[in-house]
């Protein structure tokens, strides 16, 4: 059998799912020996317009399960922005809308830090989907190319991986291979390649890593978890140290009933992985009482929507996430309660944050390295209250999470809520966090903004550009 015939073979047992022995990975394997696509220049939009979303019609006044201006969801893949500082540039991907408004378009771009502008963002491919879990992620490898996975929500579509032909441009990419995988998390560990968590869709969502020395060849995927119905995670990355959080999908609901909170990480490039103390973890996880347990929600009746996973100074984790009595809008399914729990070297400490008034209000946790803790989250109603996002809000802990201060309001957006604020990796101060507005009840068009660490100025990219390199705008309410 020859080399392609082999990988034409595997590629078409990804979409159908037939073949469980063969994996991801093979087909990487086997794509990288044989010669790849061309690279390909990328065409350029006319500016930065993000797609719109929604998901579980409600047949009530709030529409949607969830909906709105979704260019940088969802929060199970990470990360979406980087800062390069060889570069001085923050480059950034997120998913975009055609022109016919129809399918997500999927964009790759940067801020220069020392021009202030915006270049026209590059167009990499068109999903052929209008559904927002496809959106891409991003990993910049130690010689400065960029590489882009493009996920796929399930097995029904392809996903991709493509690299930059030259390092810090987004002017041309080469499409590494053609396949499958949900929810992925491209992190680069220098030294060793990448680590990749993401997730396979059989039987419910599993969590799967594998990993690579060049982003070419791949070994096999490792099992990390398959609770029940499947898991959703979040995942971060520190000197070394990759980390997941993750909950588990009870029946008969699934992941509407998403409860508990898990916590694993590994040291050594995925050869072992452990808990937060150290104690090794055999994989995979297939039940909800494990060592790997955080917090037995579903013994308190509550859901729990991950948000974010950080270290601090020590390299101890913190979680943000949001508790809630039921999936669907409406103040019945509350208190929508934010909390922290932080890893102090001896038990995780749980403390409470703030409300919201939605499961999908969505927001990042900086902790800096004097040790203060900083979240840019809609917290606020917004013009569709009980709707996806709200208004943007900056709040600070200098304690750890026992108090907050909130510094300000970053938002006041009369017709359109905000939400999926994501802080970049290496966040230079200039670019803390980006994220997209967009109607919560109704189709409507989407903007992305970014802001600095301090909130001082919040800035729209630009929708129509005029020039090949432009100033995002100064927006104020």
């Amino acid at each position: 059998m020859s080399i392609l015939h082999r990988r034409m073979k595997v590629d078409r047992s990804f979409r159908a799912q037939e073949e469980p022995a063969l994996s991801l990975f093979t087909s990487l394997l086997l794509a990288a020996l044989i010669a790849a696509d061309e690279p390909r220049t990328l065409a350029r939009a006319e500016g930065y317009v993000g797609c719109w979303y929604s998901i579980g019609a409600t047949k009530d006044e709030y529409k949607f399960k969830y909906s709105g201006g979704l260019a940088t969801y969802p929060q199970q893949q990470s990360p979406i922005a980087i800062y390069d500082a060889p570069s001085n540039r923050t480059f950034f991907v997120y998913g975009g809308a055609d022109p016919a408004r129809k399918s997500i378009l999927h964009m790759v771009s940067y801020y220069d830090h020392a021009t202030g502008t915006v270049p026209r963002p590059a167009i990499l491919l068109d999903k052929k989907t209008g559904d927002a879990h496809d959106n891409p992620c991003l990993a910049i490898d130690a010689e400065g190319y960029l590489w882009i996975f493009s996920n796929a929500h399930g097995t029904a579509r392809p996903s991709f991986i493509h690299r930059s032909v030259a390092p810090r441009s987004i002017d041309a990419f080469e499409k590494v291979v053609e396949t499958n995988f949900s929810y992925g998390h491209p992190w680069y560990v220098p030294g060793r390649g990448f680590l990749f968590p993401h997730t396979k869709y059989k039987s419910g969502r599993g969590l799967r890593f594998a990993t690579s020395p060049d982003g070419r060849e791949w070994a096999e995927p490792t099992p990390i978890a398959h609770i029940d119905q499947g898991d959703y995670q979040v995942t971060w990355a520190r000197e070394g140290t990759v980390a997941t959080v993750f909950d588990f999908h009870p029946k008969p609901l699934g992941l509407d009933a998403r409860t508990n909170i898990y916590y694993l990480q590994t040291r050594d490039f995925g050869a072992s992985w452990t808990r937060a103390d150290g104690r090794p973890v055999p994989l995979p996880l297939t039940e909800p009482d494990n060592p790997a347990l955080v917090r037995d929600y579903q013994a308190e009746g509550k859901l729990v929507y991950l948000k974010d996973l950080n270290f601090d100074a020590e390299g101890r984790p913190v979680v943000l996430y949001l508790t809630s009595k039921g999936h669907l809008p409406g103040p019945e399914q509350g208190p929508h309660e934010w909390h922290t729990a932080r890893w102090d070297g001896r038990e995780w400490v749980v403390r409470p944050f703030t409300t919201s008034d939605h499961n999908y209000d969505h927001g990042s946790l900086s902790i800096e390295p004097d040790g203060l803790w900083r979240v840019i989250a809609p917290t606020e109603p917004g013009p569709q209250p009980f709707g996806t996002g709200g208004d943007m809000v900056m709040w600070t802990s200098a304690d750890q999470g026992a108090s907050w201060t909130r510094v300000k309001q970053l938002t006041a957006d009369p017709v359109r809520n905000h939400t999926y604020a994501r802080r970049p990796l290496n966040a230079h101060p200039d670019f803390y966090a980006i994220w997209a507005d967009g109607d919560a009840r109704e189709r409507s068009e989407s903007s992305v903004y970014f802001t600095d660490r301090l909130g001082a100025r919040v800035r729209r990219l630009p929708i129509q550009m005029t020039a090949e390199h432009q100033a995002p705008e100064e927006v104020a309410w």
